[in-house]
């Protein structure tokens, strides 16, 4: 599977109607984006949103970002993903992860268990899992992975790994502990604002909710961020690590640094001022700035 270097990452299909979701996903197909990732959160189903984004498109590699693994059992995941592989060879792409906590066991009603050894026996299950019909000759999946544990798993057992929520230099970091194979795949959000002050507002509009889950805030204390980084939405310090803000130009290059420091593909996400809005017009000014 060929993903290319720069891939789009958006919360926004979620909030919007279909018809308009499926316009947007063809013109990132048209504007030569190597993968367009979902996230699996209070939206539309994984699989299914992947089947109908898939079929909107004719090139473009789907991937959510993250199929959550308390959505479905391993047998189901392991079926799902076959079905998609063998419908579009070389399209789907499959990341799984353990979500959080207050997900899991607040919207979903499951215990949440101990992650890596959670990950480890379900992708047991998903390999042992029976499937009858013809299957593709690559079901590529790539794992939710910040630690150095789960990292190891996804080169392990897994085409590679897909952080979210990282600096640079956990990709600098990650890559190291995968070695020079596995496909690294981390998210950057961005906003193309070159005022410090709204850019920064809308930066920790974005951070809010992931400075509330422990598996991000240890990721980040792993990498140097203390109390005061985490505390009121974050340091400036941590909003310019997480978020590249600034001109065009600003923000082309925190995302080839992350390429510059190991990634293979980096799943741009672009934060717009409006947050139900489709930034599209920020994804063409980036399809003309990265893949020209």
């Amino acid at each position: 599977m060929d993903i290319g270097r720069i891939g789009i990452w958006t919360f926004q299909l979620e909030l919007q109607p279909w018809n308009a979701v499926a316009e947007a996903a063809a013109e990132l197909d048209d504007l030569g984006y190597g993968a367009l990732w979902f996230p699996e959160s209070r939206g539309r189903e994984a699989f299914a949103q992947a089947g109908l984004l898939l079929s909107a498109t004719r090139r473009i590699a789907v991937a959510p970002g993250i199929a959550n693994i308390y959505a479905r059992d391993a047998v189901a995941m392991a079926a799902g993903q076959r079905t998609l592989c063998e419908a579009f060879p070389g399209r789907f792409l499959l990341g799984i992860g353990v979500s959080h906590r207050p997900a899991v066991e607040g919207i979903r009603g499951h215990s949440y268990g101990p992650p890596l050894a959670t990950m480890r026996a379900y992708l047991d299950a998903m390999d042992a899992a029976p499937y009858a019909p013809p299957r593709a000759a690559d079901a590529p999946r790539v794992l939710a992975a910040l630690g150095p544990k789960m990292l190891e798993l996804s080169r392990d057992r897994a085409a590679g790994a897909h952080p979210y929520f990282v600096p640079v230099e956990h990709t600098r970091q990650a890559r190291q502990v995968l070695g020079p194979g596995p496909l690294l795949a981390p998210e950057q959000a961005i906003v193309l604002e070159r005022d410090p002050e709204p850019a920064r507002e809308i930066a920790r509009g974005h951070m809010a909710r992931y400075l509330e889950l422990e598996n991000y805030t240890n990721n980040l204390r792993r990498l140097g961020y203390g109390d005061d980084d985490l505390a009121n939405g974050g340091s400036d310090r941590l909003v310019d690590a997480i978020v590249g803000w600034g001109s065009l130009d600003d923000v082309v290059a925190r995302v080839r640094a992350h390429l510059d420091v190991g990634a293979d593909h980096v799943c741009v996400q672009v934060l717009p001022s409006d947050p139900a809005g489709l930034p599209r017009r920020e994804w063409r000014e980036l399809a003309e700035a990265l893949l020209g």
